[in-house]
């Protein structure tokens, strides 16, 4: 499949903070906030911050007319997910992207789909937008951002505003040298697990898969990979691409095997590299990624370089 890009952002232009799951305030948001506009973008919030609807940023009526108002907008050109948590699944299906779509024809007032951005239950958003053929940001959320080193924030930076970037990690895995393009999709894995059978989820095939989890039991694990498996959504990749696995649980009886391993045995049978600590995830310092876009990953001996 061929992605349209996210545009790069330029100075002056205006992105909306606001939540689809968990709720947040706007005094959460300030660090966020002055942040963006140091680099030059105008900031607003979406009518869901303050909202309180149990733990949801207000009911799924105000959630999916915040969301949609804002992606119809032609003056809103990116828009940050306030927090993850739960709650995008109950606006995805009824959420109207024909902005997105109608952006691909001459003389559309919304020349160019905004940008999402965010992580964790965002998947779902990713998910639809890869479906339909579109890019998005897979980054940390504005209630994260003071516990984000430099080198996370300055990731989301380069994204958002089209500079090049590389990432690299020791080789310790004894991959074979080789050269990978291809698209990246995928993300939280519970998510992605949860897309199956939906017109949510992405293709795979040909594809750069990646995945990260957080406070999840090992066998749980091993049942979304089974569940991938089965249903054909682990063939043909051209990676698969395994970033942070924090906090994963296990029993009193033990699995008898970790994350890594469950990985690589369902996995055997697939004539592709499995690449584990990408930077990306529930992790502290976590590095953007554009989902949707070609990724060019180069396997030495002894580093692995992405350039996202």
């Amino acid at each position: 499949m061929n992605y349209s890009p996210i545009s790069p952002l330029r100075i002056g232009d205006h992105v909306r903070i606001l939540a689809t799951a968990r709720s947040a305030n706007e005094s959460e948001l300030q660090l966020a906030k002055s942040l963006l506009e140091s680099w030059g973008l105008q900031v607003s919030f979406g009518t869901t911050i303050g909202k309180k609807e149990h733990q949801f940023g207000g009911t799924k009526e105000e959630r999916l007319a915040d969301f949609q108002q804002a992606i119809d907008d032609p003056e809103i050109k990116a828009i940050w997910i306030a927090r993850g948590g739960y709650g995008t699944i109950q606006l995805i299906d009824a959420i109207d992207f024909s902005a997105f779509t109608s952006a691909r024809s001459a003389g559309s007032a919304k020349a160019e789909p905004t940008t999402i951005i965010g992580y964790s239950d965002v998947t779902l958003l990713h998910g639809k937008l890869q479906s339909l053929g579109f890019s998005s940001v897979h980054s940390f959320m504005p209630l994260e951002l003071k516990n984000k080193p430099v080198s996370s924030v300055e990731s989301l930076r380069k994204t958002l505003f089209g500079e090049s970037q590389l990432y690299s990690i020791k080789n310790t895995f004894s991959l074979t040298s080789q050269v990978i393009n291809a698209p990246v999709v995928g993300g939280n894995l519970s998510i992605v697990y949860s897309m199956l059978g939906s017109d949510t989820f992405p293709e795979t095939e040909g594809h750069i898969l990646f995945i990260e989890e957080i406070d999840e039991y090992l066998y749980h694990i091993e049942r979304m990979m089974y569940s991938l498996k089965r249903a054909g959504k682990l063939n043909n990749l051209k990676a698969l691409l395994v970033g942070g696995m924090t906090d994963i649980k296990d029993h009193e009886i033990a699995f008898g095997k970790n994350a890594k391993e469950i990985m690589l045995s369902l996995t055997a049978d697939g004539d592709y590299p499995v690449i584990f600590n990408f930077p990306a995830g529930h992790i502290k310092d976590h590095r953007t990624l554009q989902l949707g876009k070609k990724m060019h990953i180069e396997i030495t001996t002894d580093m692995i370089n992405f350039t996202p």
